[in-house]
């Protein structure tokens, strides 16, 4: 399985670098677009849909819901200046932390409320919406930050934010593996462990040290971006914990098998889903 998921990541990450770099924005837009839909897909059976025309009309309303956002936010309108963010995007940003912060909640406190959600399909609907949707608005606040400016500096927070995320789940497989010995939350994920948590973040303060250490930073840049990466890290963790809590209560194991090693595009954007809102709102609001 190690290996799959290694010689997978490894086709994964540089695709993944070349396209956030080097495809025009408005097709980047639309790759989001596409990998937001095949989300919708996998998040189907998570609603207990097993039918390919009623996960089709979930993916459908993804698609409706995002063409509508896209008119009421163009791409160009998305920043009004460098400080400043459209009021739509800001408020979608701000509905993201809710959501995530009721996420957080239901997530402590499995199963305990379960059966009311599970239950009711159009609830999950609405958490796939509130998942998925902030995700696309998030990376286009980041990847057309200074567009016309510099190209690149939207990229780049993209890939910081990548860093973060995947020096978590690195560190916290290899500690969780070699040292985990306390579940953290049992209910939910029987396979991560406090030390393992403990591990990715500790991982993801080295690499932000490592990377301030090579750009000169200043001290405050030092705590602020410190700062972020503790908020981060934990809340990547809470994405991919939510994740395994729909499909546990769904009773299934991966969110599909497109990916060998890795399952679905769901379990590799988890943490995503969760972190991409709230690091926008973090550079927006602190910069760095």
């Amino acid at each position: 399985m190690l290996i799959k998921r290694i010689l997978t990541a490894s086709v994964l990450a540089p695709g993944a670098v070349l396209a956030i770099f080097y495809l025009p924005f408005n097709a980047f837009a639309l790759l989001l677009v596409l990998l937001i839909a095949i989300g919708a897909w996998e998040w189907g059976p998570l609603m207990g849909f097993n039918s390919k025309t009623k996960r089709s009309a979930f993916v459908t309303s993804n698609l409706a819901i995002l063409l509508v956002l896209w008119a009421l936010i163009p791409i160009d309108a998305i920043w009004q200046n460098s400080h400043q963010l459209s009021n739509y995007v800001t408020y979608i940003l701000w509905l993201s932390v809710l959501w995530w912060c009721c996420s957080a909640f239901l997530t402590y406190v499995y199963p305990r409320y379960s059966s009311f959600w599970s239950s009711h399909r159009s609830v999950r609907a609405l958490f796939g919406w509130l998942t998925l949707l902030p995700t696309w608005v998030a990376f286009l606040v980041l990847r057309s930050y200074d567009y016309q400016e510099d190209t690149y500096h939207g990229a780049q927070l993209i890939m910081f934010l990548f860093v973060l995320v995947w020096s978590a789940d690195i560190g916290a497989y290899f500690v969780g593996k070699s040292l985990g010995k306390h579940k953290l939350l049992p209910n939910v994920s029987p396979g991560k462990t406090l030390e393992g948590f403990i591990g990715g973040i500790i991982s993801a303060c080295i690499i932000v040290i490592l990377l301030g250490y090579n750009l000169d930073w200043q001290q405050q840049q030092y705590l602020i971006t410190l700062g972020v990466t503790l908020l981060i890290t934990t809340i990547s963790v809470l994405g991919d914990l939510n994740e395994s809590m729909f499909k546990r209560q769904a009773g299934v194991k991966d969110s599909g098998n497109i990916l060998p090693g890795h399952g679905g595009i769901l379990d590799r954007i988890d943490s995503l889903t969760a972190t991409a809102p709230i690091f926008a709102l973090c550079f927006l609001y602190l910069g760095w």
